[in-house]
């Protein structure tokens, strides 16, 4: 179990890459991605990251990162796909960004909690 500094250390960890991440410039991340995922109390104890203009969530801060939290992916048609494992598995499609990060949270993976300060092989 962790010490309440490690967890702290966590924490901060989180809160200064969500605070990076919806500072991110328009052209990087459409800003209503990040802003609705942390809206979501289980979604802002993960760790965010973006690349190729989708937030990804990790429930680790150190890479690898985790791959069982879902990623929503713009569609070109409009609404979002919602996806595992780097689109491998499919939880569903959606029309809004809302309920994209909603399916996201419903379908965290059990026990999941904060972020912690380490790799996929320390949780």
């Amino acid at each position: 179990m962790a010490s309440n500094e490690e967890v702290r250390s966590a924490a901060e960890i989180v809160a200064a890459k969500w605070s990076d991440v919806l500072s991110c410039e328009p052209d990087l991340i459409n800003p209503e991605v990040p802003r609705t995922a942390y809206a979501h109390p289980s979604l802002r104890q993960l760790h965010p990251m973006l690349s190729h203009g989708a937030l990804y969530l990790s429930r680790c801060t150190q890479w690898p990162w985790t791959h069982d939290v879902g990623t929503a992916y713009r569609l070109a048609e409009g609404g979002y796909r919602v996806c595992l494992d780097s689109g491998r598995t499919v939880l569903g499609e959606v029309d809004t960004v809302e309920e994209a990060y909603e399916l996201v949270a419903a379908n965290l993976p059990d026990g999941c909690g904060p972020a912690i300060d380490g790799t996929p092989d320390d949780l």
